[in-house]
C-alpha cells in the first residue's frame, strides 16, 4: 500500500500496511468519546460506478479492501446494514480481533461491533448465524407497524428497535443507537440504505474503495434510490493505493 494523501492522524513515516497505521488513518473524530455520533459508510465500487459484480460486492473486492474492511469494523461500535444486503451477502456476526482487543477495551467497547439490521418487512432468516451465533446480540430496526408476529419472533433472538410507521425512521434509529452509547457508527449499505441515509443528511463520512475494473451492465450505484434535495460536497482527507485499487476517505464539508 502507498498512502498518497494522509490524514492529520496518520504518522508521517508509518507503514500504511500495518494495522496500527490503518487504525490511525481511519480513526473516528474525538467527538465520539464525548457522546456525539459519527456515521461512516464503507463501500466498494467499480470505475464506472457499479456497486456489485454478478449481483454481489465480493467480485469488486480484493485483499487490501478486505483488510481495510476489517479495520473499519474493528473501530466501530455498531455496523448498520440493510436487510436486502444481509440476505444477498450472507451476513455473519462480527468477530473479535485480537489485534484490537486492548484498544476496544480501553475505549469501553464490546469485543466486537454490534450488527444492526434495518428491515421494513422483517423477512429475515432467524436461524442464520447472525442471530444464533453473535458474540454481541444482533439488533434489528423495524417500523412500529411491522407485522406483530414477525416482531415477536425477532425479539426472541435479537434486540428489536421500532421507529417510524410504514418505514424505518433512520434519524430516530441512529438516535436510538447513540443512546445506547454506540457513537462510532459504520454502515455497509447496501445502496438503497446508503442513499436514504445520505438523502436525510445523516452521512458524515464515506470510505469508498475504487476497484480497477469497468463492468458496464445495470448494477446499482453505491447510492441507489432515494433522491437528495441538494448535492452534498465532501472533502478528501485520505487516499491509499494498492495494485490499482484506490481507497478514499471523504468527510462532510463543514457548513
Amino acid at each position: 500500500m502507498r498512502q498518497l494523501i494522509r490524514t492529520s492522524h496518520s504518522p508521517a513515516h508509518a507503514d500504511p500496511n500495518s494495522l496500527e497505521a490503518l487504525a490511525e488513518t481511519y480513526a473516528y473524530p474525538e467527538r465520539v468519546a464525548a457522546g456525539q455520533p459519527w456515521l461512516r459508510a464503507n463501500m466498494v465500487g467499480s470505475l464506472d460506478g457499479a456497486a456489485k459484480l454478478s449481483g454481489l460486492s465480493e467480485g469488486l473486492s480484493g485483499d487490501a479492501d478486505k483488510r481495510i474492511f476489517g479495520v473499519l469494523r474493528a473501530l466501530a461500535d455498531v455496523v448498520l446494514v440493510g436487510a436486502e444486503t444481509v440476505r444477498a451477502e450472507g451476513y455473519r456476526p462480527a468477530r473479535a480481533r485480537a489485534d484490537f482487543a486492548a484498544a476496544r477495551a480501553a475505549a469501553g467497547q464490546a469485543p466486537a461491533p454490534v450488527i444492526a439490521v434495518v428491515s421494513r418487512s422483517l423477512r429475515l432468516d432467524l436461524t442464520a448465524p447472525l442471530f444464533t451465533e453473535p458474540l454481541v446480540r444482533t439488533v434489528v430496526i423495524a417500523p412500529a407497524d411491522a407485522p406483530a408476529a414477525a416482531r415477536a419472533a425477532v425479539a426472541e433472538v435479537a434486540d428489536l428497535i421500532t421507529v417510524g410507521d410504514g418505514g424505518v425512521d433512520l434519524t430516530a434509529a441512529l438516535a436510538e443507537l447513540t443512546a445506547r452509547g454506540w457513537t462510532r457508527q459504520l454502515t455497509e449499505g447496501g445502496p438503497r440504505l446508503l442513499a436514504q441515509l445520505a438523502a436525510e443528511g445523516l452521512l458524515d463520512e464515506l470510505c469508498l474503495s475504487l476497484a480497477p475494473l469497468v463492468t458496464a451492465g445495470d448494477a446499482p450505484r453505491i447510492m441507489h434510490g432515494a433522491e437528495m434535495a441538494d448535492a452534498q460536497r465532501m472533502r478528501l482527507v485520505s487516499l491509499i493505493e494498492q495494485k490499482g485499487f484506490l481507497f478514499t476517505r471523504y468527510c462532510r464539508t463543514p457548513e
